[in-house]
């Protein structure tokens, strides 16, 4: 594919959205990446993998990142900064190297570094941002995308040329990685090239209510103050009246390939609402709790949670906080999908009450819609999800 292709021709920006016509126009060329337009970066050689990438990396918006042969134990977390390749900081910090291609544990509490298999060499209009995966998040495994030359985590400047790295810190569970192993996800954003918004394709509240009001993103009335607004779900979960999980300390290794592979009670203590009706979350404790709201990314868009905002609490509420297109969407009925919320408190105890904003998502167009959407034949294991924890425990 030469650079040149249609795919990636610059198009005007789309039109305002009013009710009732969002999803049948044509969509513009700015914006995230579908699954299509990954497969062509990876065909002109932009994005490549050793070995080979493979077809069930792919996702509807974002691509699976695989880890290499070799972790390095560090000593703290860094950025490399605008002169300085990752490698170069990283000999004055490694206490030693681990060879993952028989499997190897990462003990929580840790900071590790790996280098990935995949590489890219991007277009002068394409940039790329990382997150980790969901069920990474779940774990409360702590993972963050890393490459050279740059001055912040998850993100790869426009025309990013070589290596990425994941730095890897599991926070509750010690884990039981290998050589290939999937626990973050990257995804490219495409503008045209005389844009200069930070983020184009970004939805605003504006443009959001038009989506709300024609594809309905929550059930009823949506809270939309830059972004889609969430609140907390402590409704008792009848017959057994749960609310949540909290994370057990000191439990066994999980094995994060290992799908359905472990009893729930002996990593997680099921939490029950009390008699004041509310939930005080114990500093750095780790729960998996739920929003109240069913959500719904339509087919054109993808969703990410913001993680932290200090305006409406001191805690974290999603480690992964990538929603692909077509999470919870059914057209025609309700969202059919909770956003399950990773919490942790930060350095004080803080009190959350049922029905209390705690989050929100924002909202970023596709340059078009993919090929195949979240939870249509491609292993999507949080489609209709409830509180629910991550793919490895099972839900009996």
């Amino acid at each position: 594919m030469s650079q040149s292709d249609p795919l990636f021709e610059a198009l005007p920006e789309d039109p305002p959205v009013t009710p009732g016509e969002g999803r049948n126009r044509a969509l513009g060329r700015t914006g995230v990446l579908p699954s299509q337009a990954i497969r062509a970066l990876i065909a002109a050689g932009e994005i490549a993998g050793a070995p080979e990438l493979e077809d069930s990396q792919i996702q509807p918006a974002s691509l699976d990142l695989r880890l290499g042969k070799l972790a390095y134990r560090i000593r703290a977390s860094f950025l490399p900064g605008t002169k300085a390749t990752v490698r170069d900081k990283l000999a004055g910090l490694t206490f030693h190297e681990i060879d993952l291609t028989k499997g190897a544990v990462l003990e929580a509490g840790c900071v590790y570094l790996v280098p990935l298999m995949e590489h890219l060499s991007l277009r002068s209009t394409v940039a790329a941002f990382a997150n980790p995966k969901s069920s990474t998040g779940r774990l409360d495994v702590f993972t963050r995308l890393i490459a050279d030359y740059q001055e912040s985590f998850d993100s790869v400047a426009e025309g990013y040329k070589g290596p990425l790295y994941t730095e890897i810190c599991p926070r509750t569970f010690s884990i039981k990685v290998r050589s290939g192993s999937r626990l973050n996800q990257i995804r490219f954003r495409r503008r045209v090239s005389q844009q200069s918004d930070e983020a184009p394709g970004r939805v605003g509240d504006k443009h959001l209510r038009a989506i709300h009001s024609d594809v309905g993103l929550v059930e009823g009335e949506a809270a939309i103050r830059d972004g889609l607004n969430l609140r907390i779900s402590l409704a008792p979960i009848e017959p057994e009246g749960l609310i949540g999980y909290r994370a057990r300390r000191f439990a066994g290794v999980v094995d994060v390939d290992n799908v359905g592979g472990y009893a729930v009670d002996q990593y997680w203590e099921a939490v029950h609402l009390g008699g004041d009706k509310r939930l005080v979350l114990d500093p750095n404790e780790f729960y998996i709790l739920a929003s109240k709201e069913s959500v719904s990314v339509p087919p054109e868009y993808v969703a990410e949670m913001a993680p932290f905002d200090p305006m409406i609490g001191e805690y974290r509420v999603h480690y992964a906080g990538f929603f692909d297109p077509g999470f919870g969407y059914a057209e025609g009925k309700a969202p059919g999908a909770k956003a399950v919320l990773e919490v942790r408190s930060l350095d004080i105890p803080f009190i959350v009450e049922d029905g209390q904003i705690v989050g929100r998502l924002v909202y970023d167009r596709l340059t078009e819609v993919p090929e195949t959407l979240y939870g249509q034949g491609i292993g999507s294991h949080y489609q209709a999800q409830g509180l629910k924890l991550s793919k490895h425990f099972r839900q009996e």
